[in-house]
């Protein structure tokens, strides 16, 4: 399922959030600040599996550009091609814009299947290691 953000119910907000909380901040430990003001603007899509069993979302940012962000899967429901069924949901939205998002490095393979290319160093985000990686559709100038 896809619904902007200001089209959320309570109901399908708190099984996304709850999922995020669950998988980034109880599973790998890392607490981090998950209410950013940004998942209830008309402009931020939420795509959704099943009960929240996988989620992600799209923000639009400043020059035509899309992040990607917030992808999780449930423990329960990994292995199952949920994220890759997101992922191509996701860019089905993006379209030929460029997008941008900011994996987890042992996630860089999962990104590149769907033509995102890592751009610069490693770098730690709240005590993980991340790599920007983008999908650049529109020529560089």
């Amino acid at each position: 399922m896809s619904v902007p953000g200001n089209e959320l119910t309570a109901q399908q907000l708190y099984g996304i959030l709850r999922l995020r909380v669950d998988v980034f901040v109880v599973e790998q430990a890392c607490p981090y600040p998950e209410l950013d003001g940004r998942d209830l603007l008309a402009t931020t899509h939420h795509f959704w599996l099943g009960d929240v069993d996988s989620c992600l979302r799209v923000l639009a940012e400043p020059g035509g550009i899309y992040r990607v962000g917030r992808v999780a899967t449930a423990k329960h429901a990994r292995g199952q091609g949920l994220a890759a069924k997101l992922m191509t949901d996701a860019l089905g939205v993006i379209g030929d814009r460029d997008s941008v998002l900011d994996a987890q490095t042992y996630a860089r393979g999962f990104y590149e299947k769907f033509g995102y290319v890592a751009e610069g160093d490693e770098f730690d985000e709240d005590g993980i290691p991340h790599i920007r990686m983008w999908r650049r559709m529109a020529p560089r100038r």
